[in-house]
């Protein structure tokens, strides 16, 4: 498996530590001189960027709430030019101003990066073909998940989301080794299969990739013994890229790995703060 991995995958405890406090600096010093809300923020709760000295310095710094997101749509919050950003998302907005989220070409090779990384943690090899059900457009999951498995050097199958018996058809046809959907989507397909009279547990699928809403382990063991296929978690969110920032593995199944050499978690007590 370590032939597998990439660089940052294999540091020390020391050396990714060491990193993430190198990029959290620089995103603070990034944010403070190009977003007038973070420059605000900053100066109101008396800190600046070198302030940070320590990973456990960034608990002194404000937090980003969604009604900031919104109070600076929809471009008040981007950090850079907007000649220089690629691509943009956008949250559905149903209870309140959609949130939205610019992506330089940086971005989009990071974001990719670490897509491939969750779907090889998840089993995905160079050569499987992806059948890719998350919805494309605004939401993140679709071509978070398509550019993802390109780079990882997969063949993507761009289903997108509805039309249900086609998507039982090209399952048959086109036989991937992974489809990357939403859990309850999945469901659906399952009835699909069985109302068409197709036994689901004899398609080329091996491993789904769930993820955009909450899901159980009745629902895992439920996919997993009607389609013999492994059934693990994904997570993302569009304020933070997307689909990518952690990943279950196949091996264990119990829970995210974060790919903690692009993003740092904070776990914070949401009655104090």
């Amino acid at each position: 498996m370590t032939s597998l991995l990439d660089a940052a995958e294999q540091l020390s405890r020391e050396e990714l530590a060491a990193l993430q406090l190198e990029r959290l600096r620089a995103t603070l010093r990034h944010a403070y001189d190009n977003v007038g809300h973070y420059r605000l923020a900053f100066d109101r709760a008396g800190l600046r960027p070198e302030d940070c000295r320590s990973l456990a310095d960034l608990a002194r710094f404000p937090f980003t709430a969604k009604a900031d997101l919104r109070d600076n749509y929809p471009f008040g919050m981007f950090a850079v030019d907007q000649s220089e950003v690629r691509r943009v998302h956008a949250s559905s907005g149903t209870t309140g101003r959609p949130t939205v989220v610019g992506y330089t070409q940086r971005d989009l090779d990071t974001w990719a990066d670490v897509v491939a990384r969750s779907i090889r943690a998840a089993g995905g090899r160079p050569g499987h073909k992806v059948h890719v059900a998350y919805g494309y457009g605004l939401f993140t999951g679709g071509l978070g998940a398509h550019y993802g498995a390109e780079r990882l050097g997969c063949t993507v199958i761009p289903a997108s989301g509805g039309m249900t018996a086609r998507q039982v058809q090209l399952i048959q046809d086109f036989r991937p080794e992974i489809i990357m959907v939403t859990p309850s989507y999945m469901l659906t397909l399952l009835d699909e299969f069985e109302r068409q009279g197709v036994d689901p547990r004899t398609t080329s699928l091996q491993v789904g990739i769930f993820g955009a809403e909450p899901w159980t382990e009745e629902m895992r063991r439920e996919i997993e013994e009607r389609f013999a296929i492994d059934a693990v978690d994904i997570y993302g969110l569009s304020e933070v890229m997307g689909p990518g920032v952690a990943q279950e593995c196949v091996e264990t199944k119990d829970g995210l790995h974060i790919w903690e050499d692009h993003f740092y978690p904070e776990v914070v007590d949401p009655f104090t703060g």
